[in-house]
């Protein structure tokens, strides 16, 4: 094969990447073609490893090595509130918060007409069935706050309050050091929706 043959299928696989454009896939190439054989053989290794060994969890669908992920291993973790989210990353940036220390509920996505998705095609059975299960006194909804989260809270809140479970959802307003005048109609009537006394 070819070096110019070579070179463009690596681009054209970074250029699947999300997030990665041509200029970007053409950037990760060169470096790659600079690097030593061994720095491209660990890139390469740990891609490989990652495939094999993460997989989802068997009770939430966050990612995992094992059965169940970390999380729903660790027994000191507040197990009567599950936050349900659309997909793991979104687990990711709430742990970072510190400020959550309940179990978690991957969907794998959100309802989506438009994308032929609906509460069949999500892990919406498997939480009705932890519900059932499990100890849980609240649903936190914590889904993206756009129409197709918004369809998914929707849902998930009339499909669980006849349980007698608490189900809420996390407050959307401005970003801590926004400007008013910046703010969107939207973003701006959250936040007087959702304004707490001080």
């Amino acid at each position: 094969m070819s070096a110019d043959r070579s070179l463009q299928i690596l681009l054209d696989e970074l250029g699947r990447l999300p997030g990665i454009g041509p200029k970007s896939a053409q950037r990760i190439a060169y470096y790659l073609l600079e690097a030593d054989a061994e720095e491209a053989r660990r890139l390469a290794d740990a891609i490989l490893m990652v495939k094999n060994e993460v997989h989802f969890c068997s009770r939430c669908f966050n990612y995992a090595t094992g059965d169940e992920c970390a999380i729903c291993e660790d027994m000191s973790r507040d197990r009567d509130r599950i936050c349900v989210v659309g997909e793991p990353r979104d687990v990711t940036a709430i742990e970072r918060t510190g400020s959550y220390h309940g179990l978690y509920h991957v969907l794998g996505g959100v309802i989506s007409p438009m994308d032929k998705i609906g509460p069949d095609q999500l892990h919406v059975r498997e939480l009705l069935a932890r519900l059932g299960a499990e100890d849980i006194e609240e649903v936190i909804i914590a889904t993206n706050p756009n129409i197709e989260g918004e369809t998914t809270a929707s849902y998930l809140a009339r499909t669980i309050k006849p349980l007698g479970i608490t189900v809420t959802r996390l407050a959307s307003g401005l970003p801590v050091g926004g400007d008013l005048e910046y703010a969107d109609e939207l973003t701006l009537g959250r936040a007087i929706e959702a304004r707490r006394a001080l």
